[in-house]
């Protein structure tokens, strides 16, 4: 079973070398470095071989990079410092970040609430929260559950609804759809059948303000 899941890994690893998942990264990346202007110390959570992670650290900013694959995490750039763990057990000391990250990894963390409250504790007063999610009304989403070699269909939580509801106990949020993709071309969209990602941004409620 491991040597499954590390060959898993691998081969996950190799097909975001392809231009496609390249361009998609560097959208990502310019999505995620607009909204943290001003941000210096980030925690991505579930971050993988950090990616989209490498590109941002190139932008200035300090990145920790947790995942809970060590072997997705030796693939890591040189420029993140990478951290092995689950995200419902990370123990940062409070106060530590400006910004958490989850890059389309929180609906495939099983205790994802955990995960939330954790991040919520590690950031500093006002720190700001960028979700990526993956949408399940996208053409992306439903082509790619279709595949069974695909890495979406371990995914664990379709519900956004639930997920932002859950944010919102500890975040004040705003959401929107982004990033359209039909097979294999890419495009501007917000349109909830043709975007792929469904974001939320929020920044940290005042500790007495929290649910």
């Amino acid at each position: 079973m491991r040597r499954q899941k590390e060959s898993d890994t691998a081969r996950y690893v190799q097909s975001c070398g392809r231009d496609f998942w390249q361009e998609v990264f560097r959208l990502e990346s310019d999505y995620l470095a607009r909204h943290l202007e001003g941000c210096r110390d980030v925690l991505s959570v579930g971050c993988g071989h950090a990616a989209i992670e490498g590109k941002l650290a190139e932008k200035g900013l300090h990145i920790v990079g947790l995942d809970v694959s060590s072997e997705a995490l030796s693939n890591a750039p040189d420029s993140i410092q990478t951290v092995v763990g689950r995200a419902e057990d990370m123990d940062f000391a409070p106060a530590s970040f400006d910004a958490a990250i989850f890059v389309a990894s929180l609906q495939f963390i099983e205790g994802y609430q955990k995960a939330i409250a954790n991040a919520a504790r590690a950031l500093r007063p006002n720190g700001r929260l960028i979700v990526l999610l993956l949408n399940p009304e996208s053409e992306f989403y439903k082509g790619r559950m279709q595949r069974a070699d695909s890495y979406v269909r371990k995914l664990r939580h379709d519900n956004l609804q639930e997920i932002e509801r859950e944010i919102k106990k500890y975040f004040i949020a705003e959401t929107e759809y982004f990033l359209g993709i039909r097979q294999t071309e890419i495009f501007e969209s917000s349109h909830p059948s043709e975007a792929a990602l469904y974001a939320v941004r929020g920044r940290l409620k005042n500790a007495e303000n929290i649910l």
